[in-house]
């Protein structure tokens, strides 16, 4: 497809629509440690302005090409207007590993194009790693080839200095002292969230949109010695932390790579079945739905399987943020294919 056909058909219109707001609102003061020179949080934690009968669309895709299924989606999609907005893209970059495990980079070069298309400004790529030095997993994945190629800009966030780092108070949430959100994911004029299928073996249970905007949240802030990840990874509320670092921002798109999926262990390696699908949308939650529906197709852990999906704690908890819609009435999933809705069709009972 030509760039003129992208514009007729306004590809990305919802990049740009909005500016990276948040539940949150963002924080003036000085940096220091976790609360201080930060907002309060607490009064500002409600739900978003969807109503009882917003209805979620989510493009399903099925197809076994990353590169070529990123126009193919974002056509069923259809989000438009973000010319002359800076973007930052949120990728998996937990480890260098293939994906599933991370961000596929032919995928991510597809993508660049079609932002591209849509007359974007500035595009930028960073992440920070759980499992890897961050550095090294990104030139594993060829990204900083990728960025001097298409002149993209990146950023390693854990190199980052303190000021480029947004504390955001404890209270309201379940983190001991808080969080830190990269400045430059809230500075953005549209944030696209890359992420991949899978579930997650160390306490998140599943890793798809939510679990991916960890990657944002600091583990040290130059200058605050307290382990936000420790933090994070020993707490039995760990799942609910989750989703309440997603309060802090607002994705324009999530695009979520299911043409392979690890169904038990990950991030960085399980058992990896062939799933075929791309999935997009802007609203977090009815993206992760319709992922763990298609996981429970596939046989998945105990953890990702049992009881209803809008009880799983990353879910929960999102909803009742009001990060995206709260019953599967509510998803609309758009397909432009027999072989896609056959799939729709299989994973709609899943998703109650």
């Amino acid at each position: 497809m030509s760039p003129l056909n992208y514009k007729r058909r306004q590809i990305l219109r919802w990049l740009g629509l909005a500016t990276g707001a948040a539940i949150f609102p963002s924080a003036c003061g000085s940096f220091g440690k976790s609360g201080q020179g930060s907002i309060s949080s607490a009064r500002k934690l409600k739900g978003n302005s969807s109503s009882a009968n917003q209805i979620s669309q989510v493009a399903l895709l099925q197809t076994t090409d990353r590169a070529s299924g990123v126009p193919q989606i974002l056509d069923l999609l259809q989000p438009e207007g973000f010319s002359g907005q800076t973007v930052f893209i949120k990728p998996n970059y937990n480890t260098g590993d293939p994906a599933p495990a991370a961000t596929d980079t032919d995928l991510l070069n597809s993508l660049v194009t079609e932002i591209e298309n849509a007359q974007a400004g500035s595009i930028a790529i960073g992440d920070r790693a759980g499992m890897a030095d961050t550095r090294e997993a990104m030139q594993r994945k060829g990204v900083f080839d990728l960025a001097e190629k298409r002149g993209l800009k990146t950023v390693v966030f854990d190199e980052m200095p303190a000021e480029q780092w947004q504390y955001f108070d404890k209270e309201g949430t379940h983190w001991q002292q808080g969080f830190a959100i990269a400045r430059p994911i809230l500075d953005a004029g549209a944030v696209v969230n890359t992420c991949c299928l899978k579930t997650h073996q160390f306490g998140g249970h599943f890793t798809l949109s939510l679990k991916n905007s960890i990657g944002m949240a600091a583990k040290y802030v130059p200058g605050d010695s307290f382990n936000y990840m420790g933090d994070l990874h020993s707490s039995p509320d760990q799942r609910k932390m989750i989703a309440d670092v997603n309060a802090a921002y607002q994705p324009n798109l999530v695009l979520l790579d299911g043409v392979e999926a690890f169904v038990t262990g990950g991030p960085a390696n399980g058992k990896n079945l062939p799933a075929n699908v791309m999935i997009a949308g802007r609203d977090r939650v009815a993206v992760d739905v319709v992922g763990l529906a298609l996981l429970r197709s596939l046989g998945t852990t105990s953890q990702v399987s049992q009881g209803s999906i809008w009880a799983l704690d990353q879910i929960k908890r999102a909803t009742e943020l009001g990060l995206g819609v709260s019953n599967a009435d509510q998803i609309e999933i758009v397909t432009g294919n027999q072989a896609s809705q056959n799939i729709a069709d299989q994973i709609r009972p899943l998703m109650s």
